[in-house]
């Protein structure tokens, strides 16, 4: 049971990682075909999710 509890963690990570994933380059490739500028997906929904993980991963890191 010691080991199960990691292993279902890590298997949400990855499942919520490639849900994000998946929904970062499902708009890449809808703001792309409408000839948006480059930042555009930045300011969608999974890249402000995105940039603000890659700001507060570390800062959780650090704290830990």
């Amino acid at each position: 049971m010691g080991t199960l509890i990691p292993l279902v963690q890590a298997v949400c990570a990855l499942a919520a990682a490639m849900v994000l994933g998946n929904w970062y380059l499902t708009e890449y490739r809808k703001l792309k075909a409408l000839a948006k500028p480059w930042y555009a997906i930045y300011l969608s929904a999974p890249g402000i999710i995105i940039i603000g993980l890659i700001f507060l991963l570390p800062l959780v890191a650090l704290l830990k």
